[in-house]
């Protein structure tokens, strides 16, 4: 039984993918405008770096695709969401609630403001923050203190809670805007990877004060290396652009800096990158889409695996495509894995729950039953958007 799965999965991934001989890989960037031109423009012009026009245009354009009044451009997704952290008042000693099941770099961030990251477990649904969870789990280990929440385990503050869209699919914002607001507890989106979802039809990164997307050569936009600082509040977005500009003062010619800053303005190249990218953006959903609604139809003739799907309230960008095993076959995990990448398809397992790692094990945390059940179970299949070529129409199939 578990050998016809693995050969039920790989021929579907052959099939849906067209594959010739040529490897797959699990996300490309996909270049298709007018990326050499605006390259060869910032060569030709000399401004490659922190002074150039692109890095304002990229800003509004991203102002205008996501909907949020302010943005600011940083050199990469993890800057971003230090930023975010930092300018949501978390400082060293404090405890900032962040998913167990995440890329690394959103623990890590929490760790650069001196703060410890406290990890949460996931729902199955969205593969984001059980907000009914964790609202039963601070019941039991917080107490308020002249309004601030604290972890009576521990004596922290509890500061902030970050949210994390996995692979693309919006959490349960509602549930989650709602326990911030018990608790006292800012909220920060980690939007990395869900530029271009949406949320009961607004876009990701407008519900938390401050959000944080990544622009890197994975992402469903790429500049090379970039990310980005969302708000809707001025003061935010202006603090924001300062301390990240090494806090100088602007002039014509003197270096004055009134604060610690930091050297994480985006470059121009990099932003020219980004504006070509930013154009073909709403075609580079469309094939993403048209690519899972492929996957979707192909992996429900298979028993003990499905397809992950976005939630009702939800229109994700699905940057990464999902399999997830059903319990009893999570045994076949990496059995499927060696065979898929053997064949030249390349899929990977999430990522490695934070709790697991060296550096976070002593972390405080909640029982994590469910996202260590997931982790078992998750594979990322290839996602990339050229991948969906096939299967577009322009009336669309999603």
């Amino acid at each position: 039984m578990s050998e016809l799965i693995l050969e039920e999965i790989t021929s579907v991934l052959n099939t849906v993918l067209k594959k010739g001989e040529a490897p797959i890989s699990l996300h490309e960037p996909y270049f298709a405008g007018q990326e050499a031109e605006y390259l060869k423009d910032c060569l030709d012009s000399g401004y490659v770096s922190s002074v150039g026009a692109y890095v304002n245009r990229f800003e509004e354009e991203l102002c205008r695709f996501t909907g949020a009044k302010y943005a600011a451009a940083v050199v990469n997704g993890t800057a971003a969401l230090q930023i975010c952290l930092q300018l949501s008042g978390v400082r060293q000693g404090d405890e900032v609630l962040t998913p167990a099941l995440t890329f690394v770099a959103t623990a890590n961030a929490v760790c650069y403001c001196g703060a410890v990251p406290h990890l949460v477990d996931c729902e199955p649904r969205s593969l984001g923050v059980d907000g009914e969870k964790l609202n039963d789990y601070l019941e039991h280990i917080t107490e308020k203190r002249s309004g601030t929440c604290f972890n009576k385990r521990t004596g922290r503050p509890i500061r902030a809670l970050v949210v994390m869209h996995t692979f693309g699919h919006p959490a349960n914002l509602d549930s989650l805007l709602e326990l911030c607001g018990r608790y006292g507890l800012q909220l920060v989106e980690d939007a990395a990877e869900s530029l271009g979802s949406y949320y009961n039809n607004i876009h990701t990164g407008n519900f938390g004060r401050l959000s944080a997307l990544s622009f890197n050569g994975n992402k469903i936009v790429t500049t090379g290396g970039g990310g980005a600082v969302l708000t809707n509040e001025e003061s935010l977005y202006r603090k924001a652009k300062h301390i990240t500009t090494t806090a100088k003062i602007p002039h014509r010619w003197a270096f004055y800096h009134d604060e610690v800053g930091y050297n994480f303005r985006m470059p121009n190249i990099n932003a020219a990158l980004g504006c070509a990218q930013l154009e073909q953006m709403n075609h580079f959903l469309q094939l993403k889409r048209a690519l899972a609604n492929e996957y979707r139809y192909a992996f429900a003739k298979i028993s003990g695996v499905s397809f992950f799907s976005e939630p009702d309230y939800a229109k994700s960008n699905y940057w990464l495509n999902t399999l997830i095993l059903s319990e009893e076959n999570a045994f076949l995990r990496d059995d499927i894995l060696e065979k898929t990448n053997n064949a030249g398809i390349q899929t990977r397992p999430a990522w490695v729950l934070m709790n697991r790692l060296p550096m976070f094990c002593d972390c405080p945390k909640m029982d994590l039953s469910t996202a260590e059940s997931l982790e078992k179970r998750i594979i990322n299949i290839p996602s990339s958007a050229k991948l969906g070529e096939p299967y577009y129409t322009p009336e669309g199939r999603i």
